[in-house]
């Protein structure tokens, strides 16, 4: 792969309910949600994403997930592909190991959000980034985060460390 130029960098969202956040949300919350979001960056020809197992990578669409539900062009990084895996190794070694994970707080989109930071200078949308303190702001939200607090979301693919 060329080291040198420009990159294209892309935000790759899915919406993990399938559609059921837009359908029960109001009923449930009190307030619409249009999606639960797992988020991925996509550069220098991988999809990159944080888990309970740590950061991933897979062929682009290469999730159990399918198809993104919508893709955000988030410009052009000149960071080259190896001073990027470097960096993730770091993050993977650190900030985003697995045992990191948490559902609101530290999650996919905060991973996805860094990087595009890194790569772009550019956040990621803010309905995405905001989710877990819209749900945790609903009475019902609060009465299930014991229970949400636990689940781990592991869309599949190739841990950067070697490591499952």
């Amino acid at each position: 792969m060329d080291q040198h130029g420009s990159f294209p960098v892309k935000l790759y969202i899915y919406d993990v309910s399938r559609g059921m956040a837009r359908q029960l949300s109001s009923l449930m919350l009190g307030r619409q949600l249009d999606g639960i979001w797992h988020t991925a960056i996509v550069v220098h020809g991988k999809e990159y994403f944080f888990g309970g197992e740590g950061i991933n990578s897979c062929s682009l669409g290469g999730t159990p997930l399918g198809e993104p539900d919508s893709i955000v062009d988030l410009g052009h990084t000149e960071v080259p592909a190896d001073i990027f895996i470097e960096y993730l190794t770091s993050l993977a070694e650190s900030t985003y190991r697995g045992d990191k994970y948490n559902l609101f707080e530290h999650n996919c989109n905060t991973f996805s959000n860094e990087l595009a930071q890194f790569l772009t200078d550019k956040k990621i949308p803010s309905y995405i980034t905001d989710l877990p303190s819209d749900i945790l702001s609903t009475p019902f939200g609060q009465a299930l985060r014991p229970l949400l607090d636990s689940i781990t979301i592991n869309p599949g693919g190739s841990n950067i460390t070697g490591q499952r």
